[in-house]
């Protein structure tokens, strides 16, 4: 894996190339224009995509049917620097029939114990909990 990242000033950063690039930048009282992604952000963010990823792919092998996938995702940083995660929290939340719970819980733990490689790392340095929201299908 290889990627890049270029400095256009006041804390600005255009991460990637082509299409798929982003913008990183910092909050105002960092000395940035507020006007793109957090870097720690990201990092949760990159948590939520990759767990994600690994639960549609393992519902949609089993052919549960859903609909509505979000992850929402809260840390606690420790009060000196570096500042780094101790704990987050995420929550799944995903329109699906009752009788799928639990093919949804067991691709959530699955994700988390086997394949999510983000939560692998973030798991050595801070407590990963979780909780799904499950609701009924419209």
């Amino acid at each position: 894996m290889k990627t890049s990242i270029g400095y256009q000033g006041q804390m600005r950063w255009i991460a990637g190339e082509g299409p798929s690039r982003i913008v990183v930048d910092a909050g105002t009282q960092a000395g940035g224009l507020g006007e793109g992604h957090n870097p720690k952000a990201l990092v949760l963010q990159g948590l939520a995509s990759c767990s994600g990823m690994d639960v549609a792919t393992m519902l949609e092998r089993q052919q549960v049917p859903f609909s509505d996938l979000t992850i929402e995702v809260e840390a606690e940083q420790t009060g000196r620097n570096p500042k780094v995660f101790k704990t987050i929290h995420m929550t799944y939340r995903i329109r699906t029939a009752p009788e799928f719970e639990s093919k949804v819980r067991r691709a959530i733990a699955l994700s988390h114990d086997k394949f999510c490689g983000v939560s692998a790392m973030l798991v050595k340095t801070a407590a990963i909990s979780h909780e799904l929201v499950l609701d009924a299908p419209a």
